[in-house]
């Protein structure tokens, strides 16, 4: 049996077919939630969120023009939602000094986590990013775990491709400053950067 699009189950929904839109959220509350709590840092605050992003999305479905992936534009909607969150709750965020890292060390990001993910410490580097900044944690995750372009990125969160870069950049630095403790026998010299 054939799966039906996102466009097919947006025109079932249209047409007042609920169950179809419960397939949608079916096929994306896994990732919805995942970038949520990663921008949240709270369980039930990302459950919460993730349910207004779907409620939101299945209120304004109708303006969805399909210029764009239904995913992107369900991920923006999601992305916004923990925004506002993260606003009105003015929490002030850690930052690691990143710019300490020398550039040798850099060389060893993507050896170091390409080390970890051979070792299956994917929950390791899953709990670093909670730690991260809340829009870097998201672009990362974006980028890395969705496969998503900077182009698509730029259209979710509404951020220059140029500034998507700088912090995926940063982000990256980051998240190494995190994983370098549990990097064990990587060779830095050699590495390229993620």
């Amino acid at each position: 049996m054939k799966q039906d699009t996102d466009q097919d189950l947006i025109d079932k929904t249209l047409q007042g077919h609920s169950h179809a839109f419960g397939v949608l959220v079916e096929r994306y509350q896994n990732f919805v939630f995942t970038i949520i709590l990663r921008m949240v840092k709270q369980r039930e605050a990302a459950e919460e969120i993730a349910q207004d992003s779907f409620v939101k999305a299945y209120e304004k479905l109708a303006t969805f023009e399909g210029r764009s992936k239904f995913s992107s534009w369900l991920y923006s909607i999601a992305y916004r939602k923990a925004l506002d969150y993260i606003k009105q709750q003015r929490r002030k965020v850690a930052h690691t000094d990143i710019e300490q890292l020398s550039d040798v060390a850099m060389d060893g990001v993507e050896n170091g986590l390409q080390q970890l993910i051979v070792k299956e410490k994917k929950e390791l580097i899953q709990q670093c990013i909670m730690q991260l900044s809340e829009t870097n944690a998201a672009l990362l995750t974006f980028y890395y775990f969705e496969d998503l372009s900077v182009r698509e990125i730029s259209e979710i969160t509404e951020l220059s491709e140029d500034n998507i870069k700088i912090r995926m950049f940063r982000g990256r630095k980051e998240l190494y400053s995190l994983l370098a403790p549990h990097i064990k026998n990587t060779d830095v010299h050699h590495g390229k950067a993620i």
